[in-house]
């Protein structure tokens, strides 16, 4: 019986020994076109302006600005891969692509990752107990200014900046509710300080996240830039404190209960962050590794709130501060907490990255950074593009940059983290706060308020861009 069953195998394998054959030499691999002349170069270029120019006006449309990313970034590879498969290959086309998606998928887990905390410490109460404190504390306007700032400043090192601008508009326009220009004036305010404080540390900004994924700058060495970014900050803060009402809102008397859970969730969260770091800087591994182990913790801990809720007893009051541990979870579901994330921002990151990374394929990239990087001087070039990210998101600017694959100093890559960083706070729309807050607060800060106050955040960015070469002499 093994006689027949080994001839059996062998049998069936002289067929695959054939195949194995005939396949052992690979066709050959078409070369890298030139598509910069070409048709298809020129409707990519067409295709990245335009769903650009729909994104920017989604206030005006009402088209979600992640719609046109998304289709065109499909139009694009769609039409770059026809053509190298009409050449006779499109295996180059699909690596790149491929690539492109690879560097999306890290980011993409990143940041899901820190935004399902961020829900899930919405939902125990966490932020609101932030709100009612502040009013019950009875600051004025102007020590409210100061704070909403420098607390978004700090948070944003660790949180992404949507999330920091969302959270600490939302604490402004609550204590202020009375006083519109204190709440604009303290957007600007907290636009500039999550801007600033997440250019320092690759947890909390995504043109610095893509920096240090990419491994060109280690985790410690982007704190260096911490007294250019406190530059930029305090600079525009202390001529706009001039301009703050100096009365004081009206106390609330309101409590707030924590949610059970909620300090352990926190705790887990700072947790998170030290896997994320170890992991990178020990183990090598990509951060959104130790993100993920994170989101694992998060989950079985969501488990135990679900099978441990119970109904509360006869001794235990609605309302009471001290019934906290009988609050029903008997429905709490993380995933919920995953699907209530802000996906319009996430897809229109990944139209933004693959619409760039497709425009680096072609070649356009290669001929900006030879302009860039090799006509004028690299100080002026991260300086111009940090300048532009007020028009066009950080994170897409970054990207861009790093497909250029420009031969400059580290100093001048903590410069470009630091302009591109910044430079997205000079207008409104210019990065994820901005744009958040434009619609969480409709009518009270506007683009053209934000605007009045751009000579001072210029000059807020220039001072910062003088600071790092102060600081950093050493590094250029």
């Amino acid at each position: 019986m093994a006689k027949r069953a080994l001839a059996l195998c062998s049998l069936l394998s002289i067929p695959l020994i054939a195949v194995s054959g005939e396949i052992q030499e690979p066709p050959p691999v078409l070369p890298h076109l030139d598509l910069t002349h070409h048709f298809i170069g020129y409707l990519a270029i067409a295709i990245t302006v335009l769903a650009y120019i729909l994104a920017m006006t989604e206030e005006t449309t009402d088209l979600r600005k992640s719609k046109p990313m998304v289709m065109g970034a499909a139009l694009v590879w769609f039409a770059i891969c026809i053509q190298y498969a009409l050449v006779g290959d499109p295996k180059p086309a699909v690596t790149a692509f491929e690539s492109n998606l690879l560097a999306y998928a890290e980011l993409l887990l990143f940041i899901l990752v820190s935004m399902t905390y961020l829900n899930a410490m919405e939902d125990r109460g966490i932020f609101d107990a932030l709100r009612v404190w502040l009013l019950n504390r009875e600051f004025s306007y102007r020590q409210l200014f100061w704070i909403t700032g420098g607390l978004a400043f700090v948070i944003s090192t660790a949180v992404s900046g949507l999330a920091v601008g969302l959270l600490m508009g939302a604490v402004a326009a609550a204590v202020g509710k009375h006083e519109p220009k204190f709440v604009a004036l303290a957007c600007v305010n907290i636009v500039v300080a999550t801007n600033a404080g997440g250019s320092f540390c690759p947890l909390g900004g995504i043109s610095t996240l893509f920096v240090w994924q990419s491994g060109i700058v280690e985790f410690a060495e982007f704190f260096r830039l911490a007294v250019p970014c406190l530059v930029n900050f305090l600079v525009p803060a202390l001529i706009m404190h001039f301009f703050v009402p100096r009365e004081c809102p009206v106390v609330s008397r309101r409590q707030v209960v924590l949610r059970r859970g909620a300090r352990r969730i926190i705790a887990l969260f700072v947790l998170t962050l030290a896997i994320t770091v170890a992991s990178d800087v020990f183990l090598k591994l990509p951060p959104a590794a130790g993100m993920m182990a994170g989101l694992g913790l998060l989950q079985f801990f969501s488990f135990y709130l679900l099978r441990t809720a119970h109904e509360p007893d006869g001794s235990e009051r609605l309302g009471d501060p001290k019934a906290v541990n009988w609050l029903d979870d008997r429905e709490y579901d993380i995933f919920q907490k995953i699907g209530n994330l802000e996906w319009d921002t996430l897809l229109f990151f990944y139209g933004a990255m693959m619409l760039i990374g497709a425009l680096g394929f072609i070649g356009y990239l290669d001929a900006i950074a030879q302009f860039l990087f090799g006509q004028i001087s690299p100080t002026l070039a991260n300086i111009l593009i940090g300048l532009s990210s007020a028009f066009v998101d950080n994170g897409t600017l970054m990207f861009a940059v790093l497909a250029m694959h420009p031969d400059i100093s580290e100093g001048q890559w903590l410069l470009l983290t630091l302009t591109l960083g910044v430079g997205g706070s000079l207008l409104a729309i210019g990065s994820a706060p901005g744009v958040g807050l434009l619609g969480q607060l409709k009518g009270v800060y506007t683009f053209g308020f934000h605007l009045r106050w751009f000579p001072v955040i210029l000059l807020g960015y220039f001072a910062s861009v003088a600071a790092h070469f102060w600081v950093n002499a050493r590094y250029f």
